[in-house]
């Protein structure tokens, strides 16, 4: 359940489903969201979206604004999707590329050794 808060504003139902789609884009990386709280601000001209979303080991955070509401809610999605995308694959790209250093050295120093004993 996504916890809305706002101030000076009145959260339509379509507002609420607008915010609810965009996070239920994150779970396309099979992560429990756990607590997403989101607070809208209407300052002057601007809407502004703060969203707080915990997820296992870690929290994300992520704040936008914009003259349109739905824009604004809609950068504050992506900012989260990529804040995510990050914290998930990046112990891969570390394993991948230093497994990767280490299969390439020994490959090319086998090959020399081979070279020196048909040279003999």
């Amino acid at each position: 359940m996504t916890k809305i808060t706002s101030k000076h504003l009145e959260v339509t139902a379509l507002i609420r489903e607008r915010i609810e789609a965009r996070l239920e884009k994150l779970s396309r990386h099979d992560v429990q969201l756990i607590n997403p709280h989101v607070i809208i601000t209407q300052e002057k001209q601007l809407f502004k979206i703060e969203a707080s979303v915990g997820i296992p080991n870690n929290t994300l955070f992520a704040q936008a604004k914009h003259e349109d509401l739905y824009s604004a809610i809609n950068a504050m999605g992506q900012k989260l999707e990529k804040q995510l995308n990050k914290l998930t694959h990046k112990p891969e790209a570390q394993r991948n590329a230093s497994h990767k250093r280490q299969e390439e050295a020994p490959e090319k120093d086998s090959d020399l050794d081979l070279e020196e004993e048909y040279a003999a």
